[in-house]
């Protein structure tokens, strides 16, 4: 009995200790973030000077150093992490319907030249259902680009990628979007899941245009598409740029954000925001001089935007080497503004993110929001969550300045840039990396390939991976 009690004291006082530990640690990065942080400076500058930040193009290259150095400038040790791919710059587009010119812009990785002229069928929301019973084969397909209001309950949209590959197997010609948001805004993107040039062409139209051209086919008027389309691909190298905060141990936190940007406009929002916060997180945690149990990589992705190809190219990496059981979890900030609370895609770290969001919140009461669970698609967390790892980041935040509207387009830009939310994305992010780097145990392991599958059928993303052709089960 007496051993017993002993041995709850000292577990309950090295708990204490530990809390205490993270509550100064947490004070430190709050005063640290409020004093000095670079972060909307550092994103404003590269708005500025460099444009966009296409990934292949010379201000992509012009990113991906602007992004090493500032982190050798806060001392840390810092490396290109090289990987190939295949480039996509559009060059021209004319899109007639009916006859008449529609202002229109390519999405990515459509064909280096394409030359159609078909019928106009519209698909709604361009899902498997919309095509059954239904000819599309040599024909342009009109598809929403998100859920059409009055869908039935419990519809799940796919991304444009997955969309258009669905058109392809159904035989369409061409396939133009519907964008979403009123006020003309054009969307871009791309259209591939595996960022290679897909096999018809496919363009992004406003939300206007696009609800009068539905309501023509809906009244049965037989309408045309042609589409003139010209662009460019190659094979380039890109580079995904990797700062080592060095712990002791051979485990890591991966801490990341896309660097790329698509070209329409500065890419302020997406993702300007996660990954310029990404990179004052690194500069924070130097500041206040962290020594970690744990090694904390920060990694600036690039070709995000162009299929993950950064992130694919760091977790195939690191499974050439037998490393991936040293990522013991991951962190992803893509959009990320204004945050309350910590993600998990494991419900395993509740108790943890419950107690640091505790110590976090006696700090800094911005920091009140219900920490939260769930598993999703298409940004870099993906493929480490494929390979079984853990991944993690920001709730309940919001974007600012309606900026989710302009996700994709020309209106990106750093104007939308809310300067506070910005540094509350450091704050967490810095103390949730802290956090996971200097826990006893992080209770969310990589899962075998079984719980995988199981894992990802729970979550709902098993028909959109068959969709992508990245299933890999029966």
């Amino acid at each position: 009995m007496r051993i017993s009690l002993f041995l709850l004291l000292t577990i309950t006082s090295l708990h204490s200790f530990a809390q205490d530990q993270f509550a100064k640690a947490y004070a430190q990065i709050v005063t640290e973030v409020n004093q000095n942080s670079n972060a909307y400076t550092n994103l404003k500058q590269a708005t500025e000077s460099l444009g966009h930040r296409l990934t292949g193009s010379e201000q992509g290259e012009k990113a991906e150093k602007l992004a090493f150095d500032l982190l050798k400038s806060y001392g840390y040790d810092v490396r290109f992490q090289p990987f190939q791919m295949v480039s996509w710059q559009r060059k021209s587009l004319t899109l007639t319907i009916a006859n008449q010119q529609v202002k229109a812009v390519a999405l990515a990785h459509s064909p280096i030249e394409a030359r159609t002229e078909s019928s106009l069928v519209d698909m709604g929301n361009g899902l498997e259902n919309d095509y059954m019973g239904k000819d599309v084969k040599g024909k342009t397909v009109l598809v929403y680009l998100q859920l059409l209001p009055g869908s039935a309950p419990g519809t799940k949209n796919l991304h444009r990628s997955e969309k258009t590959a669905i058109a392809i197997k159904h035989g369409a010609e061409a396939i133009v979007f519907v964008n979403a948001v009123p006020g003309g805004v054009l969307l871009t993107g791309t259209a591939s899941i595996t960022g290679d040039l897909i096999t018809i062409p496919a363009a992004c139209i406003g939300y206007e245009d696009g609800m009068a051209i539905k309501a023509r086919l809906q009244k049965g008027d037989m309408l045309s598409a042609a589409m003139i389309m010209k662009n460019e691909s190659a094979r380039v190298n890109a580079r995904n740029v990797i700062a080592t905060l060095k712990g002791k141990s051979k485990e890591k936190i991966v801490v990341g954000g896309h660097l790329d940007s698509w070209d329409l406009a500065t890419g302020a929002i997406d993702n300007g925001i996660g990954s310029f916060a990404v990179i004052d997180m690194a500069r924070t945690l130097k500041r206040i001089k962290v020594k970690p149990k744990r090694t904390i990589e920060f990694v600036l992705f690039m070709g995000e935007e162009q299929g993950l190809l950064g992130s694919k190219a760091y977790v195939a990496d690191a499974a050439a080497k037998n490393k991936l059981d040293d990522i013991a979890f991951m962190l992803n900030f893509d959009m990320t503004n204004a945050p309350t609370a910590f993600h998990s895609s494991r419900e395993e770290m509740q108790n943890l993110y419950r107690d640091w969001m505790k110590q976090l919140h006696s700090v800094d009461s911005t920091f009140h929001g219900k920490v939260s669970f769930g598993a999703g698609l298409h940004s870099d967390h993906q493929p480490f969550m494929l390979v079984g790892l853990p991944y993690g980041g920001g709730a309940g935040g919001i974007l600012p300045n309606n900026a989710g509207a302009y996700y994709h387009s020309d209106k990106d830009v750093f104007s939308l840039v809310d300067k506070k939310g910005l540094e509350q994305t450091v704050m967490l992010g810095a103390a949730l990396a802290y956090s996971l780097a200097n826990t006893a145990q992080i209770p969310a392991h990589r899962l075998s390939d079984g719980a995988i599958k199981d894992y990802l059928e729970r979550n709902g993303l098993k028909t959109p991976l068959q969709v992508s052709g990245e299933w890999r089960w029966e």
